[in-house]
């Protein structure tokens, strides 16, 4: 037989086991932003950058530079095969995104989808992006093949 007391005893020991384990998962992910922080070029920023959209463009050009097309793939808001699209960035990005500066300008307000043109100096190219809101509230990339554009010196 289960007594109260017993209750209130079982109850005290699992609220910390599941707060220690969604904490943990937390710390985690925290600890795995700050690595990739350390270890990539700083990104440079124009414009008004929501936190998720900031996010998440941080982690598409990580991503580049390292590249891994299966995290790029992972960062895609849409659905389906991502891969071929994220190893076509990475031909097209890669070495510049790992090697050069790399600016990224966000247009519009960027509650829950914004534009992003992102401006590889290396090799003088840019390509305009969409981040928005996806699938389990979480915020990706629309990553459809990739459609460099070169720029001008001084523009």
């Amino acid at each position: 037989m289960i007594t109260t007391s017993t209750r209130r005893r079982s109850t005290a020991l699992t609220v910390p086991l599941v707060l220690g384990a969604a904490l943990t998962g937390c710390a985690d992910d925290h600890l795995d932003y700050q690595t990739d922080y350390a270890n990539h070029r700083p990104l440079r920023v124009t414009g008004h950058p929501s936190t998720g959209s900031l996010g998440t463009v941080q982690k598409v050009v990580w991503r580049l530079a390292d590249g891994d097309a299966d995290g790029l793939a992972a960062l895609d808001s849409e659905g389906g095969d991502a891969k071929p699209a994220a190893r076509a960035w990475i031909k097209a990005y890669g070495e510049a995104a790992a090697r050069d500066e790399v600016t990224a300008d966000f247009d519009e307000e960027g509650s829950v989808r914004q534009e992003v043109v992102l401006h590889f100096t290396g090799p003088e190219r840019t390509q305009r992006v969409t981040v928005r809101i996806g699938g389990n509230d979480t915020w990706g990339i629309v990553l459809a093949n990739p459609s460099p554009r070169r720029t001008l010196r001084g523009s």
